[in-house]
C-alpha cells in the first residue's frame, strides 16, 4: 500500500483504537509519535470559551521539541472546568510515560460533545494499549484519520512531496470537520506531519499563512467552536540545510503547505454535515482585500444562497442581496455577478442567460460564483457548501 498518510514523513509513528467513549464502537483514540522529537507550531480556536485541551496544548507548543499528541473524539473536554484540565494533562502524562518524555512535550486535543466530562480511565487505558500499536504503516496512519472523525462520513487526508536543498521532502495531514465551522478556525482537528528541517519561529509563519488562506476561508454554517486545533510537527529527518529565513525554499515549503490545506479545506466542505455540493465564492474588485473576505464569506455564509444552491435554483438576486447587505463598499452600477463561467448580473442590471444550463452548473459537485464589486482592486474568496434537510436532522438529533 502506497503511504500517503501522516506516517508518510520521516520520523512519524501513529496509532488509534476504540477505547471506549463512542457507543458506536468506532475508533476514538489516536496518537503520534516522533521518537526523535519534532519542531511543533499550532494555531487555536479565537473563540473565547475554548475547550482544556486547547489551554493545556497553547502551554506545551512552547516546548522546544515535541514528542507526540494524543487525541479522542467523542467528547469536546470542553466546558467541563477544572477537572477538564486536569483530565487533558492526564492525557499528557500518560502519552509521555509511554514513549519516555516529559509531559509538557506532548500536545493534546478531543472533539465531540461540550460539556461532559471525560471517561479519563478508560483513555488512560485506551492510551496504554495504543501505545503498543504505534507503527509508520500506512495502515496505522489512515486509522488515526478515521478515530478522529465524529460527523465526518470519511476520513480526510492529503500529502505533498517536493525536494528542498537536493533533499525529498514530504509532507502529510489528517483533518476532521464537518459542521459548527466557520472562518478563523472551525470545529477542526487538523494534524500535519513533515520531515523539513525548518526554525520554529519560521514553522509557525508558514503554518498560520497556510491555515488563513485555506481552512479559515471555509464556512459550512457561520459557526466557530471550542476547540479548533491545528497542529504541525517537523521532525527535520529530511536532513535538508534548515530554513532559517524567508528564502526560496521557504517560499517553495510555503507553496507546498498552502496547496495541501487548500485540499484539506476542500475536502471537509464537500463532506460538510448533510452538504451535497460545495462552491467557491470569488469577490473582485473590493475596496480592500478585508472586504472582498468579507462580502466572500457573507454569501457564502447567507441561508438563503445556501438553499439555493442546494436545489440547483440559479437564483442571482440572493448572491446579490447578500453583497448589498454586508456592509462593504460597492457601486451598484458596476456590480456584476457569474455563477461558474456564466455572466448572470452585469453592471448593475440582470443578463439574459439559459437557466437549465446555469442549474447545471450548480448541481455539479462544485462551481464557482465571483462578483465584482466595481470599487477597487481588492480581492478574496471562501469555500462553503449548501444547507440541505440533512444537516437540520444530524444537528437535531446530535445531542438528544
Amino acid at each position: 500500500m502506497i503511504n500517503n498518510t501522516i506516517t508518510a514523513p520521516k520520523g512519524f509513528l501513529s496509532a488509534a483504537l476504540h477505547c471506549g467513549i463512542k457507543e458506536s464502537g468506532k475508533p476514538d483514540l489516536g496518537l503520534i509519535a516522533c521518537p526523535a522529537g519534532a519542531t511543533a507550531a499550532a494555531v487555536f480556536t479565537t473563540n473565547k470559551i475554548f475547550a482544556a485541551p486547547v489551554a493545556i496544548s497553547r502551554q506545551h507548543i512552547k516546548s522546544r521539541k515535541v514528542h507526540g499528541v494524543v487525541v479522542n473524539s467523542g467528547n469536546a473536554n470542553a466546558c467541563t472546568g477544572r477537572k477538564g484540565l486536569l483530565d487533558a494533562v492526564k492525557m499528557c502524562r500518560s502519552a509521555a510515560k509511554l514513549i519516555n518524555v516529559d509531559p509538557h512535550q506532548i500536545l493534546v486535543a478531543s472533539t465531540g460533545i461540550i460539556g461532559h466530562p471525560l471517561p479519563i480511565a478508560k483513555i488512560t487505558d485506551g492510551i496504554k494499549k495504543a501505545s503498543v500499536k504505534l507503527s509508520d504503516s500506512a495502515s496505522a496512519g489512515l486509522n488515526f484519520a478515521k478515530a478522529i472523525m465524529t460527523t465526518d462520513t470519511k476520513p480526510k487526508q492529503a500529502l505533498r512531496r517536493l525536494k528542498i536543498s537536493g533533499k525529498r521532502i514530504t509532507v502529510a495531514a489528517a483533518v476532521k470537520g464537518a459542521g459548527m465551522i466557520a472562518p478563523n478556525m472551525a470545529t477542526t482537528l487538523c494534524f500535519i506531519t513533515t520531515d523539513i528541517a525548518i526554525s520554529k519561529a519560521l514553522l509557525q509563519k508558514v503554518l498560520r499563512d497556510a491555515i488563513d488562506n485555506s481552512l479559515n476561508k471555509l464556512t459550512v454554517d457561520g459557526q466557530q467552536s471550542t476547540n479548533d486545533t491545528a497542529i504541525i510537527l517537523a521532525s527535520g529527518l529530511a536532513k535538508n540545510a534548515a530554513i532559517n529565513k524567508r528564502d526560496k525554499r521557504y517560499k517553495k515549503f510555503s507553496a507546498a503547505l498552502a496547496d495541501l490545506c487548500d485540499d484539506l479545506a476542500r475536502q471537509m466542505a464537500a463532506d460538510a454535515e448533510g452538504a451535497t455540493r460545495m462552491f467557491k465564492v470569488i469577490v473582485n474588485g473590493a475596496a480592500t482585500k478585508a472586504e472582498a473576505q468579507k462580502c466572500a464569506r457573507s454569501i457564502a455564509d447567507y441561508d438563503l444562497v445556501k438553499c439555493a444552491i442546494h436545489g440547483g435554483d440559479p437564483n442571482w438576486g440572493r448572491i446579490i442581496c447578500a453583497a448589498g447587505s454586508c456592509g462593504v463598499k460597492l457601486n451598484p452600477k458596476k456590480l456584476s455577478c457569474k455563477i461558474g463561467d456564466i455572466t448572470v448580473f452585469r453592471n448593475g442590471r440582470p443578463v439574459k442567460f439559459n437557466p437549465k444550463t446555469v442549474s447545471r452548473i450548480i448541481t455539479g459537485k462544485q462551481h464557482t460564483i465571483t462578483l465584482n464589486l466595481g470599487i477597487g482592486k481588492g480581492s478574496d474568496f471562501c469555500y462553503g457548501c449548501d444547507l440541505s434537510r440533512e444537516y437540520v436532522t444530524i444537528n437535531a438529533d446530535y445531542h438528544t
